[in-house]
């Protein structure tokens, strides 16, 4: 080390420094102050430069050499020392932190660089006094999309519990959801609720789980530590719901005492036990039934319950062989098969199948005529009528029948104009969606139909298969080479491998209707002549009205011209 005294102008900035965003005015004006009073009271600590120049390079003080310069110095004193393996950035990292505030992305930004230079987190967290739990946090959040870090240092700062879920997301995620929310000229403020509102995900925490490790690799559950939790308690969590509540639903069933049921919470997250169940407070007896079930939070409860005697058994007591002294009741489905999430990606899968079906497949006439009547059948279609009735969807439908029309707006169309307009509409109108738009069963006979089956993608994929419970999985590899294995996550990976070249199609997302369900359909649709006229006759406003009456009768002579006119 050699204290020297060198014009202030002729010292380099370091591009490696820590502070990068801009200091706040108010210190560098008392900074300035205090230079111009008594001078620089610590020298900056330089080093020379390894690129072949004989200058210095700053490792800390830029702030007092930048003020020193605008206080007017001629010279001021340095001390000069060995430039560092790490470029000198620890000990411009810790200097730094020991005067003005670090902005906090520039900390973030800075413990991270210090780890690519070959620092441990250990080593990071003994040289400035922190927690090696406290160091991991501020690399999690230095790797936030860069362009969120770069508009956080300019003072627009989320608040701890937004940084926590921007901070867990991944970056594809983030970028996503930053091209929607970044801020423009007219709205420089980021709304940091509404991005982290749309990076949050349900948490599933490894305290609240039943299960030991064995079954969550199984269910190929991974632990991530929540450093923005309290120290010193396991923040563990996973935001794999679905294999989360299935390894807790598996554990439930091979820990279920004799006399126990697997039940589901209601609306209120009370369990729902068997009826006529009287729910236990006090110490049960052994006779006394156990249900089993998963809070809001996924943890396992279980309540005790007592079923009422029956006669038999007030009358013989102790007659445990009695099949009603044995009942424990009954509430609990089984586990699903497909899970709700399965059942709306299977809704997505049949929709685009059907709709590409509907454009590619060879499709008669006559069938082409009656998939139109078909589709404006469908629950998610409304037409407007004399009552008033919303029709929805008439601004996106018209677009289809404008091109039946000539420059003249006359009706002109030829045969394959028609058809084209036809499957169109079929397009827009016919959905399997588990939403609003689904056209009900109906679509699902037009699927079958026109062997859109055929056009369902291969679901052997990670997001698909993991919908499955484990019955379902190991039933999905019946007529395949493939055994179930012990572990879930193995099982899927094996279908994945076996259908990489081939197709895999769930039997639950074939297009073929339930039988009972259609001939249900079938049965409330189907409305007789004699039925028509007895509703007619029962509403006062129609039988009062002659007109109504006469437009009836009207419209039952226009039919049969019609079916005339098609014969």
């Amino acid at each position: 080390m050699e204290l020297k005294f060198v014009d202030p102008r002729a010292l380099k900035e370091n591009p490696d420094k820590a502070r990068r965003s801009k200091s706040n005015p108010q210190a560098d004006a008392l900074l300035l102050a205090t230079i111009r009073a008594v001078g620089i009271v610590q020298p900056p600590v330089v080093a020379p430069e390894t690129d072949g120049g004989n200058g210095y390079v700053i490792d800390a003080g830029h702030r007092r050499v930048k003020q020193a310069i605008a206080a007017g110095l001629e010279a001021i004193a340095i001390l000069v020392i060995d430039r560092a393996e790490d470029g000198g950035a620890m000990r411009s990292l810790a200097e730094t932190l020991a005067h003005e505030q670090l902005n906090s992305v520039d900390q973030w930004r800075s413990i991270e660089r210090l780890v690519a230079l070959g620092w441990t987190e250990e080593a990071i967290a003994i040289a400035l006094a922190l927690p090696v739990r406290q160091i991991k946090k501020l690399r999690l959040l230095a790797n936030i999309l860069p362009a969120m870090l770069d508009h956080m240092a300019k003072g627009d700062m989320p608040s701890e519990q937004q940084l926590r879920t921007i901070a867990a997301a991944s970056i594809e995620e983030q970028k996503e959801v930053w091209k929607a929310h970044k801020p423009s000229k007219a709205d420089p403020k980021v709304g940091w609720w509404n991005v982290a509102n749309a990076l949050s995900k349900s948490r599933m925490y490894a305290k609240d789980a039943s299960f030991d490790d064995e079954l969550a690799r199984a269910y190929g559950i991974e632990w991530v530590e929540d450093l923005f939790g309290p120290a010193g308690e396991d923040g563990r969590y996973t935001t794999n719901v679905e294999a989360f509540l299935g390894a807790q639903q598996e554990w439930m069933t091979k820990h279920l005492p004799k006399r126990g049921i697997i039940t589901e919470p209601n609306t209120w997250g009370q369990p729902v036990l068997p009826p006529k169940a009287e729910r236990v407070y006090g110490k049960p007896a052994k006779t006394d039934c156990v249900a089993m079930y998963l809070d809001r939070d996924g943890k396992v409860q279980s309540v005790t319950y007592r079923m009422p005697d029956s006669k038999k058994a007030k009358s013989k007591p102790g007659a445990s062989g009695d099949p009603d002294f044995d009942d424990i009741g009954t509430v609990s489905k089984p586990r699903p098969e497909v899970t709700r999430k399965g059942v709306e990606m299977i809704g997505d899968f049949r929709t685009d199948a059907l709709r590409e079906a509907l454009g590619r497949s060879p499709i008669e006439d006559d069938t082409l005529m009656a998939l139109l009547i078909l589709g404006f059948a469908g629950q998610n279609v409304s037409v407007t009528t004399g009552g008033g009735s919303p029709y929805y969807g008439h601004n996106r439908l018209a677009r289809h029948a404008a091109t039946l029309f000539d420059a003249e707006g006359a009706l002109e169309f030829d045969m394959e104009t028609l058809r084209v307009a036809a499957r169109l509409t079929l397009m827009d109108v016919f959905s399997c969606r588990e939403n609003a738009t689904n056209s009900g069963i109906v679509a699902r006979v037009a699927g079958e139909t026109i062997g859109a089956d055929a056009y369902l993608p291969n679901m052997a994929a990670e997001d698909f298969l993991s919908c499955l419970s484990r019955p379902g999985l190991e039933a999905s590899c019946n007529g395949t080479s493939i055994l179930p294995r012990p572990r879930v996550k193995d099982t899927r990976a094996a279908l994945i491998e076996h259908f990489k070249e081939e197709r895999f199609v769930h039997p639950s997302a074939l297009f073929a209707p339930d039988e009972l369900k259609l001939s249900h359909w079938l049965t409330s649709n189907t409305v007789a002549e004699d039925e028509d006229r007895e509703d007619a006759a029962g509403d006062p406003e129609v039988a009062d009205d002659e007109t109504a009456a006469g437009q009836e009768e009207s419209a039952g002579e226009d039919a049969g011209g019609f079916r005339e006119a098609a014969e």
